[in-house]
């Protein structure tokens, strides 16, 4: 099928047998072979598996079997396991290891719905990145401009889904690394509440944030997929045991009877960042304004705590191989090895604190609306940029708007919103309260059906 055929348009058709899953999966093959030299997108491509995955499919549909993602291909970070493959973590340490012998639960879960993984993608040195460049790999490019970044951690999950060469990409995010892409490469991106979906067989980067989720070019697709990862796994000591919520029924239900605002002051942003803010808020007709009590606090000892649990994971690493690690990441991890105890305990104490109020607000509020970044797409190779004002270093800065919301595991879904004459996307979060994934995701689906919010597979991508 075409690179602007979704989720839900392969598996329908896939389910009719209108077409198969093997037909679709060549296709997806050959628009990989065919553009991932330019984008940087995949680091491994499975050909033979995913041949022989569509062929079982193809054969269990003839005979009456159902899957609810029949067909579709996908990817994931090469953070994820899968068997066959070292799980490089985007690191030029881990490719040493040796294969996986099974898939990551997840992985495991998007086959048993039909879904057909074709390979690994690109990321940030340990998800320890938002810009999407890669020390040993190379950058993952934005297919809506090459010169530009997809985002980090996750970006070669976010190009690849943003140029068609796949419907559906995993990522994580710890503190924005499927929200950042997502606004740049102009997708729909879900950060699942901490402790909703399986960890189990991904390399962890900050345990206690860490959380992995989906990319599509629908809010339907982005709800389809999640739903069939859902379920309680022993794998992951994280993971909350509750029943099942399936959200792709309930959207469209819209905004229909939610409390949204859109949070100002520290969320405020600059001149461009207010406009997508006052344009989403016209097409919700939202007029109430909140306060995010004590943002950048939060985002000061989000800093703190990934800086010590990452140092902690990466402590021998950094020992015997300090030069193999790319140098903007293990200084930031020796960095973290040396903080003070008493600043860590502060920052746990602080993040406590903080969850109370947030979750305070949440008892008046259903949505909370925030830029997803703090501008669109820079250059790839761009060191600094203006941030209130103030020239500071880039790579931190991109996570400006997301590390708060990380901090304390809120779900989030990410919508893309295209202005008049702008060649690159800004996306804007949807946060809700813990497990209301379907708020978020109803809010980002009236964002679609309004046209505020779009994911075109990129020009000089879509088939003709």
């Amino acid at each position: 099928m075409k690179s602007t055929s979704g989720v839900a348009e392969i598996a329908r058709a896939v389910t009719s047998m209108e077409s198969t899953a093997h037909g679709v999966v060549m296709a997806a093959l050959g628009r990989v072979e065919a553009n991932n030299e330019r984008l940087g997108a995949f680091t491994d491509v499975l050909a033979e598996r995913a041949i022989e995955r569509a062929t079982l499919v193809d054969a269990e549909i003839q005979q009456g079997k159902r899957y609810p993602l029949a067909g579709v291909p996908f990817a994931v970070k090469n953070l994820f396991d899968v068997k066959g493959l070292p799980t490089r973590a985007g690191s030029k340490i881990n490719r040493e290891l040796p294969p996986a012998t099974a898939d990551a639960q997840l992985v495991q879960r998007l086959e048993a719905a039909g879904a057909i993984c074709l390979g690994a993608l690109n990321m940030g040195e340990y998800a320890y990145d938002f810009t999407g460049e890669n020390i040993s790999d190379g950058p993952s490019r934005n297919p809506h401009d090459l010169a530009h970044m997809t985002g980090g951690s996750s970006g070669g999950p976010a190009s690849a889904v943003a140029a068609g060469l796949v419907p559906l990409s995993l990522g994580s995010d710890t503190n924005g690394s499927i929200r950042v892409p997502a606004s740049f490469c102009g997708l729909f991106g879900l950060k699942p509440t901490y402790g909703r979906l399986s960890r189990q067989g991904t390399f962890p980067f900050v345990p206690s944030f860490d959380v992995v989720g989906p990319f599509a070019r629908s809010v339907e697709d982005l709800a389809m997929s999640y739903d069939a990862m859902q379920g309680f796994d022993e794998g992951d000591p994280a993971l909350v045991k509750r029943p099942n919520e399936p959200v792709a029924g309930r959207l469209e239900r819209g905004s229909a009877g939610l409390r949204i605002a859109v949070a100002d002051g520290y969320f405020g942003g600059d001149a461009d960042v207010r406009e997508v803010m006052d344009a989403v808020a016209k097409a919700l007709n939202v007029t109430r304004r909140v306060t995010v009590p004590d943002a950048q606090e939060a985002r000061s000892a989000a800093f703190l705590i990934t800086m010590a649990e990452g140092a902690a994971l990466h402590l021998e690493r950094l020992r015997a191989r300090p030069l193999d690690f790319d140098p903007a990441v293990s200084e930031r991890l020796m960095a973290g090895a040396m903080l003070p105890a008493a600043w860590i305990e502060k920052a746990q104490k602080f993040r406590r604190v903080y969850q109370e109020a947030l979750l305070a607000l949440f008892g008046e509020i259903d949505v909370i609306l925030a830029p997803a970044t703090p501008m669109r797409a820079p250059r790839i190779g761009q060191k600094t940029a203006v941030f209130g004002g103030v020239e500071l270093p880039l790579r931190p800065h991109l996570g400006v708007f997301t590390q708060p919301i990380s901090f304390i595991g809120l779900p989030v879904a990410t919508a893309p919103i295209w202005l008049d004459g702008q060649r690159l996307p800004l996306g804007v979060q949807a946060i809700a309260a813990p497990w209301r994934e379907d708020f978020a995701l109803r809010v980002a689906r009236q964002l679609e059906k309004t046209g505020t919010a779009r994911a075109p597979v990129a020009k000089g991508f879509a088939d003709a």
